[in-house]
Protein backbone atom coordinates (compact mmCIF):
# COMPACT_ATOMS: atom_id res chain seq x y z
CA UNK A 1 0.00 0.00 0.00
CA UNK A 2 1.33 3.45 -0.90
CA UNK A 3 2.37 5.75 1.92
CA UNK A 4 -0.65 8.06 1.60
CA UNK A 5 -0.80 10.16 4.74
CA UNK A 6 2.74 11.52 5.05
CA UNK A 7 1.61 15.11 4.39
CA UNK A 8 -0.54 15.34 7.50
CA UNK A 9 2.15 16.31 10.03
CA UNK A 10 2.63 19.65 8.26
CA UNK A 11 -1.10 20.10 7.62
CA UNK A 12 -2.16 19.32 11.19
CA UNK A 13 0.64 20.49 13.55
CA UNK A 14 -1.43 19.59 16.58
CA UNK A 15 -1.90 15.99 15.54
CA UNK A 16 -0.96 13.14 17.85
CA UNK A 17 2.76 12.81 18.32
CA UNK A 18 3.51 16.47 17.51
CA UNK A 19 4.52 19.12 19.98
CA UNK A 20 2.26 21.85 18.63
CA UNK A 21 -0.53 21.28 21.11
CA UNK A 22 -3.25 22.46 18.72
CA UNK A 23 -6.64 20.84 18.26
CA UNK A 24 -6.74 17.26 17.01
CA UNK A 25 -9.03 16.54 14.09
CA UNK A 26 -10.82 13.22 14.46
CA UNK A 27 -12.50 10.85 12.04
CA UNK A 28 -15.59 9.19 13.45
CA UNK A 29 -16.70 5.82 12.06
CA UNK A 30 -20.08 4.18 12.52
CA UNK A 31 -19.60 0.51 13.43
CA UNK A 32 -19.41 -1.69 10.33
CA UNK A 33 -19.33 1.19 7.83
CA UNK A 34 -15.90 0.23 6.50
CA UNK A 35 -15.71 -3.35 7.75
CA UNK A 36 -14.72 -5.03 10.97
CA UNK A 37 -12.16 -4.26 13.63
CA UNK A 38 -9.21 -5.28 11.48
CA UNK A 39 -10.20 -2.95 8.62
CA UNK A 40 -10.76 -0.10 11.09
CA UNK A 41 -7.29 -0.62 12.54
CA UNK A 42 -5.70 -0.93 9.10
CA UNK A 43 -7.19 2.34 7.84
CA UNK A 44 -6.33 4.15 11.07
CA UNK A 45 -2.73 2.94 10.76
CA UNK A 46 -2.46 4.71 7.40
CA UNK A 47 -3.09 8.04 9.15
CA UNK A 48 -0.96 7.93 12.32
CA UNK A 49 -1.31 11.68 12.92
CA UNK A 50 -5.12 11.73 12.79
CA UNK A 51 -7.34 10.35 15.56
CA UNK A 52 -9.90 7.68 14.57
CA UNK A 53 -12.76 6.64 16.83
CA UNK A 54 -15.98 4.65 16.67
CA UNK A 55 -19.18 6.63 17.25
CA UNK A 56 -21.54 3.75 17.88
CA UNK A 57 -23.64 1.29 15.95
CA UNK A 58 -25.84 3.92 14.26
CA UNK A 59 -25.46 7.33 12.72
CA UNK A 60 -25.43 9.66 15.76
CA UNK A 61 -27.92 12.51 15.98
CA UNK A 62 -25.02 14.80 16.77
CA UNK A 63 -21.39 13.93 16.10
CA UNK A 64 -18.90 14.70 18.89
CA UNK A 65 -17.63 18.26 18.57
CA UNK A 66 -14.06 17.24 17.77
CA UNK A 67 -15.09 14.95 14.88
CA UNK A 68 -14.51 16.67 11.56
CA UNK A 69 -15.24 13.71 9.27
CA UNK A 70 -17.94 11.11 9.83
CA UNK A 71 -18.02 7.80 7.93
CA UNK A 72 -21.41 6.08 7.78
CA UNK A 73 -22.89 3.10 5.96
CA UNK A 74 -26.13 3.23 3.96
CA UNK A 75 -28.04 0.49 2.11
CA UNK A 76 -29.16 1.82 -1.29
CA UNK A 77 -31.90 -0.81 -1.69
CA UNK A 78 -33.62 0.34 1.51
CA UNK A 79 -35.81 3.35 0.74
CA UNK A 80 -36.28 4.03 4.45
CA UNK A 81 -32.55 3.98 5.10
CA UNK A 82 -31.82 6.26 2.15
CA UNK A 83 -34.53 8.73 3.20
CA UNK A 84 -33.18 8.76 6.75
CA UNK A 85 -29.66 9.41 5.43
CA UNK A 86 -30.90 12.30 3.29
CA UNK A 87 -32.67 13.82 6.28
CA UNK A 88 -29.57 13.49 8.46
CA UNK A 89 -27.40 15.09 5.77
CA UNK A 90 -29.74 18.08 5.66
CA UNK A 91 -29.58 18.42 9.45
CA UNK A 92 -25.86 17.69 9.78
CA UNK A 93 -23.67 20.35 11.34
CA UNK A 94 -21.80 22.42 8.77
CA UNK A 95 -18.51 21.60 10.50
CA UNK A 96 -18.81 17.85 9.87
CA UNK A 97 -18.14 16.30 6.46
CA UNK A 98 -19.97 13.01 5.93
CA UNK A 99 -18.56 10.16 3.83
CA UNK A 100 -21.23 7.64 2.89
CA UNK A 101 -20.20 4.04 2.17
CA UNK A 102 -23.09 2.92 -0.03
CA UNK A 103 -24.00 -0.75 -0.27
CA UNK A 104 -25.55 -1.88 -3.60
CA UNK A 105 -24.66 1.56 -4.91
CA UNK A 106 -26.49 3.06 -7.87
CA UNK A 107 -26.07 6.35 -9.71
CA UNK A 108 -29.40 7.85 -8.65
CA UNK A 109 -28.89 7.29 -4.93
CA UNK A 110 -25.30 8.47 -5.14
CA UNK A 111 -26.37 11.73 -6.77
CA UNK A 112 -29.14 12.29 -4.22
CA UNK A 113 -26.70 11.86 -1.34
CA UNK A 114 -24.13 14.17 -2.93
CA UNK A 115 -26.82 16.78 -3.67
CA UNK A 116 -27.92 16.78 -0.02
CA UNK A 117 -24.40 17.43 1.21
CA UNK A 118 -22.40 14.19 1.42
CA UNK A 119 -18.70 15.02 1.14
CA UNK A 120 -18.17 11.76 -0.77
CA UNK A 121 -20.02 8.56 -1.62
CA UNK A 122 -17.97 5.36 -1.92
CA UNK A 123 -19.43 2.07 -3.18
CA UNK A 124 -19.23 -0.85 -0.73
CA UNK A 125 -17.18 -2.86 -0.19
CA UNK A 126 -14.84 0.11 -0.20
CA UNK A 127 -11.21 -0.61 -1.04
CA UNK A 128 -8.50 0.63 1.28
CA UNK A 129 -6.79 2.77 -1.41
CA UNK A 130 -10.10 4.39 -2.40
CA UNK A 131 -10.96 5.19 1.21
CA UNK A 132 -7.46 6.50 1.91
CA UNK A 133 -7.56 8.78 -1.14
CA UNK A 134 -10.96 10.09 -0.10
CA UNK A 135 -9.83 10.80 3.46
CA UNK A 136 -6.60 12.44 2.38
CA UNK A 137 -8.43 14.78 0.02
CA UNK A 138 -10.84 15.80 2.80
CA UNK A 139 -8.18 16.08 5.49
CA UNK A 140 -5.88 18.32 3.48
CA UNK A 141 -8.65 20.47 1.99
CA UNK A 142 -7.68 24.05 2.62
CA UNK A 143 -4.26 23.04 3.97
CA UNK A 144 -0.83 23.55 2.43
CA UNK A 145 -0.84 20.34 0.43
CA UNK A 146 1.89 20.12 -2.20
CA UNK A 147 0.97 20.90 -5.76
CA UNK A 148 -1.89 23.34 -5.22
CA UNK A 149 0.09 26.11 -6.87
CA UNK A 150 0.11 26.82 -10.59
CA UNK A 151 2.80 24.41 -11.68
CA UNK A 152 2.35 22.94 -15.12
CA UNK A 153 4.37 19.80 -15.72
CA UNK A 154 4.61 18.07 -19.07
CA UNK A 155 2.64 15.10 -20.35
CA UNK A 156 4.02 12.55 -22.81
CA UNK A 157 1.53 10.12 -24.35
CA UNK A 158 2.72 6.58 -25.09
CA UNK A 159 0.86 5.32 -28.16
CA UNK A 160 1.12 1.78 -29.52
CA UNK A 161 1.04 0.89 -33.21
CA UNK A 162 -0.62 -2.33 -32.04
CA UNK A 163 -0.63 -4.70 -29.12
CA UNK A 164 2.53 -6.46 -28.00
CA UNK A 165 5.09 -3.89 -29.17
CA UNK A 166 6.63 -3.50 -25.69
CA UNK A 167 5.54 0.11 -25.13
CA UNK A 168 4.65 -0.39 -21.44
CA UNK A 169 8.04 -1.95 -20.71
CA UNK A 170 9.73 1.02 -22.39
CA UNK A 171 7.55 3.45 -20.44
CA UNK A 172 8.42 1.79 -17.14
CA UNK A 173 12.15 1.85 -17.88
CA UNK A 174 12.12 5.45 -19.14
CA UNK A 175 10.21 6.65 -16.06
CA UNK A 176 12.63 4.84 -13.75
CA UNK A 177 15.68 6.20 -15.61
CA UNK A 178 14.48 9.80 -15.51
CA UNK A 179 13.50 9.61 -11.84
CA UNK A 180 16.85 8.05 -10.91
CA UNK A 181 18.65 10.91 -12.71
CA UNK A 182 16.98 13.39 -10.37
CA UNK A 183 14.90 15.06 -13.06
CA UNK A 184 12.20 16.12 -10.62
CA UNK A 185 9.02 14.18 -9.88
CA UNK A 186 8.27 11.66 -12.65
CA UNK A 187 5.04 9.70 -12.93
CA UNK A 188 4.01 6.75 -15.09
CA UNK A 189 0.22 6.68 -15.50
CA UNK A 190 -0.92 3.29 -16.81
CA UNK A 191 -4.26 3.97 -18.50
CA UNK A 192 -4.33 0.73 -20.45
CA UNK A 193 -7.51 -0.13 -18.57
CA UNK A 194 -7.80 -3.74 -19.72
CA UNK A 195 -4.20 -4.89 -20.20
CA UNK A 196 -2.03 -2.59 -18.10
CA UNK A 197 1.06 -4.25 -16.62
CA UNK A 198 3.15 -1.34 -15.36
CA UNK A 199 2.54 -2.30 -11.71
CA UNK A 200 4.07 -5.71 -12.39
CA UNK A 201 6.98 -4.26 -14.35
CA UNK A 202 7.85 -1.93 -11.46
CA UNK A 203 7.05 -4.51 -8.74
CA UNK A 204 4.36 -2.31 -7.18
CA UNK A 205 1.40 -4.72 -7.01
CA UNK A 206 -0.44 -2.70 -4.36
CA UNK A 207 -0.12 0.64 -6.16
CA UNK A 208 -3.11 2.97 -6.23
CA UNK A 209 -5.01 2.44 -9.48
CA UNK A 210 -7.01 4.76 -11.69
CA UNK A 211 -10.07 2.75 -10.61
CA UNK A 212 -9.28 3.58 -6.96
CA UNK A 213 -9.08 7.27 -7.85
CA UNK A 214 -12.35 7.17 -9.77
CA UNK A 215 -14.18 5.45 -6.92
CA UNK A 216 -12.83 7.81 -4.26
CA UNK A 217 -14.85 10.80 -5.42
CA UNK A 218 -15.85 13.06 -8.30
CA UNK A 219 -12.79 15.34 -8.44
CA UNK A 220 -9.81 13.64 -10.12
CA UNK A 221 -8.06 16.99 -10.41
CA UNK A 222 -8.18 17.31 -6.60
CA UNK A 223 -6.54 13.94 -5.91
CA UNK A 224 -3.17 14.49 -4.16
CA UNK A 225 -1.20 12.35 -6.60
CA UNK A 226 2.25 13.41 -5.40
CA UNK A 227 1.59 11.91 -1.96
CA UNK A 228 -0.90 9.19 -2.86
CA UNK A 229 0.91 7.23 -5.55
CA UNK A 230 3.28 4.35 -4.95
CA UNK A 231 6.97 5.11 -5.30
CA UNK A 232 9.41 2.87 -7.15
CA UNK A 233 12.96 2.43 -5.82
CA UNK A 234 14.13 4.81 -8.57
CA UNK A 235 11.83 7.53 -7.26
CA UNK A 236 9.27 7.23 -10.08
CA UNK A 237 5.62 7.37 -9.07
CA UNK A 238 3.04 4.99 -10.51
CA UNK A 239 -0.66 5.37 -11.16
CA UNK A 240 -1.53 1.77 -11.94
CA UNK A 241 -4.10 0.26 -14.29
CA UNK A 242 -7.16 -1.37 -12.67
CA UNK A 243 -6.50 -4.76 -11.09
CA UNK A 244 -9.56 -6.18 -12.84
CA UNK A 245 -10.66 -5.69 -16.43
CA UNK A 246 -13.00 -2.71 -16.72
CA UNK A 247 -14.85 -1.17 -19.64
CA UNK A 248 -12.88 1.28 -21.75
CA UNK A 249 -15.77 3.71 -21.19
CA UNK A 250 -14.93 3.77 -17.47
CA UNK A 251 -13.07 6.96 -18.30
CA UNK A 252 -14.62 9.84 -20.23
CA UNK A 253 -13.12 12.93 -21.88
CA UNK A 254 -13.96 15.19 -18.93
CA UNK A 255 -12.37 12.76 -16.47
CA UNK A 256 -9.30 12.41 -18.67
CA UNK A 257 -9.00 16.18 -18.79
CA UNK A 258 -9.31 16.43 -14.99
CA UNK A 259 -6.75 13.64 -14.55
CA UNK A 260 -4.21 15.39 -16.80
CA UNK A 261 -4.76 18.62 -14.85
CA UNK A 262 -4.00 16.90 -11.56
CA UNK A 263 -0.96 15.05 -12.90
CA UNK A 264 0.47 18.20 -14.51
CA UNK A 265 0.07 19.99 -11.20
CA UNK A 266 1.92 17.37 -9.18
CA UNK A 267 4.66 16.12 -11.52
CA UNK A 268 7.36 17.62 -13.67
CA UNK A 269 6.80 14.86 -16.22
CA UNK A 270 4.00 12.33 -16.62
CA UNK A 271 4.24 9.44 -19.10
CA UNK A 272 0.74 8.24 -19.96
CA UNK A 273 0.54 4.67 -21.27
CA UNK A 274 -2.56 4.44 -23.50
CA UNK A 275 -4.44 1.36 -24.73
CA UNK A 276 -3.91 0.37 -28.40
CA UNK A 277 -7.38 1.67 -29.32
CA UNK A 278 -8.91 5.06 -29.98
CA UNK A 279 -11.69 6.33 -27.71
CA UNK A 280 -13.03 9.78 -26.92
CA UNK A 281 -10.93 9.96 -23.77
CA UNK A 282 -7.67 8.68 -25.34
CA UNK A 283 -8.17 11.35 -27.98
CA UNK A 284 -8.50 13.91 -25.19
CA UNK A 285 -5.25 12.71 -23.58
CA UNK A 286 -3.42 12.96 -26.90
CA UNK A 287 -4.65 16.51 -27.36
CA UNK A 288 -3.40 17.32 -23.86
CA UNK A 289 0.02 15.77 -24.46
CA UNK A 290 3.13 17.86 -25.09
CA UNK A 291 4.71 15.00 -27.04
CA UNK A 292 3.61 11.64 -28.38
CA UNK A 293 5.75 8.50 -28.45
CA UNK A 294 4.57 5.98 -31.06
CA UNK A 295 6.06 2.50 -30.57
CA UNK A 296 6.14 -0.24 -33.20
CA UNK A 297 8.01 -3.32 -34.40
CA UNK A 298 9.73 -3.74 -37.74
CA UNK A 299 7.42 -5.75 -39.98
CA UNK A 300 5.14 -5.08 -42.91
CA UNK A 301 1.96 -5.33 -40.77
CA UNK A 302 3.40 -2.98 -38.15
CA UNK A 303 4.44 -0.44 -40.78
CA UNK A 304 0.84 -0.44 -41.98
CA UNK A 305 -0.39 0.01 -38.41
CA UNK A 306 1.93 2.99 -37.95
CA UNK A 307 0.65 4.55 -41.17
CA UNK A 308 -2.89 4.07 -39.89
CA UNK A 309 -2.06 5.72 -36.57
CA UNK A 310 -0.38 8.63 -38.36
CA UNK A 311 -3.47 9.13 -40.51
CA UNK A 312 -5.71 9.20 -37.44
CA UNK A 313 -3.39 11.68 -35.73
CA UNK A 314 -3.60 13.90 -38.81
CA UNK A 315 -7.39 13.61 -38.93
CA UNK A 316 -7.52 14.78 -35.31
CA UNK A 317 -5.31 17.81 -36.08
CA UNK A 318 -2.44 16.26 -34.11
CA UNK A 319 0.04 15.97 -36.97
CA UNK A 320 1.97 19.02 -35.69
CA UNK A 321 2.33 17.59 -32.18
CA UNK A 322 5.99 16.54 -31.58
CA UNK A 323 6.13 12.80 -32.33
CA UNK A 324 8.89 10.36 -31.35
CA UNK A 325 8.72 7.27 -33.56
CA UNK A 326 10.30 4.21 -31.93
CA UNK A 327 11.18 0.90 -33.56
CA UNK A 328 11.38 -1.50 -30.63
CA UNK A 329 12.85 -4.98 -30.25
CA UNK A 330 14.87 -5.00 -33.47
CA UNK A 331 16.55 -8.32 -34.34
CA UNK A 332 18.64 -9.49 -37.31
CA UNK A 333 15.67 -11.65 -38.33
CA UNK A 334 13.55 -8.52 -38.69
CA UNK A 335 16.05 -6.70 -40.88
CA UNK A 336 16.58 -9.80 -43.01
CA UNK A 337 13.02 -9.49 -44.35
CA UNK A 338 12.33 -5.74 -43.99
CA UNK A 339 15.09 -3.16 -43.82
CA UNK A 340 14.91 -0.06 -41.66
CA UNK A 341 15.36 2.11 -44.77
CA UNK A 342 12.51 0.38 -46.58
CA UNK A 343 10.21 0.88 -43.62
CA UNK A 344 11.17 4.54 -43.35
CA UNK A 345 10.50 5.06 -47.06
CA UNK A 346 7.07 3.49 -46.67
CA UNK A 347 6.33 5.70 -43.68
CA UNK A 348 7.69 8.85 -45.26
CA UNK A 349 9.82 9.59 -42.20
CA UNK A 350 12.72 8.16 -40.21
CA UNK A 351 12.60 6.37 -36.89
CA UNK A 352 13.77 8.63 -34.08
CA UNK A 353 14.98 5.72 -31.95
CA UNK A 354 15.76 2.12 -32.87
CA UNK A 355 15.94 -0.15 -29.84
CA UNK A 356 17.64 -3.55 -30.19
CA UNK A 357 16.15 -6.65 -28.71
CA UNK A 358 17.82 -7.94 -25.55
CA UNK A 359 15.12 -10.19 -24.24
CA UNK A 360 17.19 -11.69 -21.46
CA UNK A 361 18.12 -8.36 -19.89
CA UNK A 362 14.71 -6.75 -20.34
CA UNK A 363 12.83 -9.80 -19.03
CA UNK A 364 15.07 -9.99 -15.97
CA UNK A 365 14.52 -6.27 -15.24
CA UNK A 366 10.75 -6.55 -15.62
CA UNK A 367 10.54 -9.74 -13.55
CA UNK A 368 12.47 -8.08 -10.73
CA UNK A 369 10.84 -4.66 -11.09
CA UNK A 370 14.18 -2.88 -11.41
CA UNK A 371 16.05 -0.68 -13.86
CA UNK A 372 18.07 -2.31 -16.62
CA UNK A 373 21.31 -1.12 -15.02
CA UNK A 374 20.53 -3.20 -11.93
CA UNK A 375 20.58 -6.32 -14.10
CA UNK A 376 23.44 -5.49 -16.41
CA UNK A 377 25.19 -2.20 -17.04
CA UNK A 378 26.26 -0.73 -20.34
CA UNK A 379 24.12 -2.83 -22.69
CA UNK A 380 23.07 -1.55 -26.09
CA UNK A 381 19.50 -1.83 -24.84
CA UNK A 382 20.17 0.46 -21.89
CA UNK A 383 21.93 2.97 -24.12
CA UNK A 384 19.06 3.07 -26.63
CA UNK A 385 16.40 3.45 -23.94
CA UNK A 386 18.54 6.18 -22.38
CA UNK A 387 18.40 8.04 -25.70
CA UNK A 388 14.65 7.61 -25.71
CA UNK A 389 14.51 8.98 -22.15
CA UNK A 390 16.40 12.07 -23.30
CA UNK A 391 13.84 12.71 -26.04
CA UNK A 392 10.90 11.99 -23.77
CA UNK A 393 12.14 14.42 -21.13
CA UNK A 394 12.98 17.15 -23.67
CA UNK A 395 12.56 20.41 -21.71
CA UNK A 396 10.95 18.77 -18.68
CA UNK A 397 14.18 18.63 -16.60
CA UNK A 398 14.68 22.37 -17.11
CA UNK A 399 11.09 23.02 -16.15
CA UNK A 400 11.52 20.86 -13.07
CA UNK A 401 14.61 22.73 -11.92
CA UNK A 402 13.00 26.12 -12.46
CA UNK A 403 9.77 25.28 -10.71
CA UNK A 404 11.32 23.42 -7.80
CA UNK A 405 9.96 19.89 -8.41
CA UNK A 406 12.21 17.76 -6.22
Amino acid sequence: MADLPRVFRSVFPGAPGDQGGGPVLSVGVVDGAIGGVERFASVAALFPHVAFETVGATWPDRAPGHVGILIVGVEATSAAEVDAALARLKAQSAGVRVVVVLRDADVTTTRRLMREGAADVLPAPVSEPALALCLERLLVAGGPTPGHDRRAGQVVALLKAGGGVGATALGAQVAAMLAARGNGLVCLADLDLQSGEAALYLDLPDAVTIADCLSSGPGLEDTPFSTALAIHASGARLLAAPREIVALETLGPAQADALMTGLRRDFALTIVDLPPVWTAWTNQVLHQADRIVLVTHLSVPHVQLVKRQLRVLASQQLEDRPLILVCNGLTPEHTASVSIKAAERALGREFDIVIPEDRRTMTAALNQGVELSAVRRGTKLEKAIGELADKVAATAPVAAARRGWR
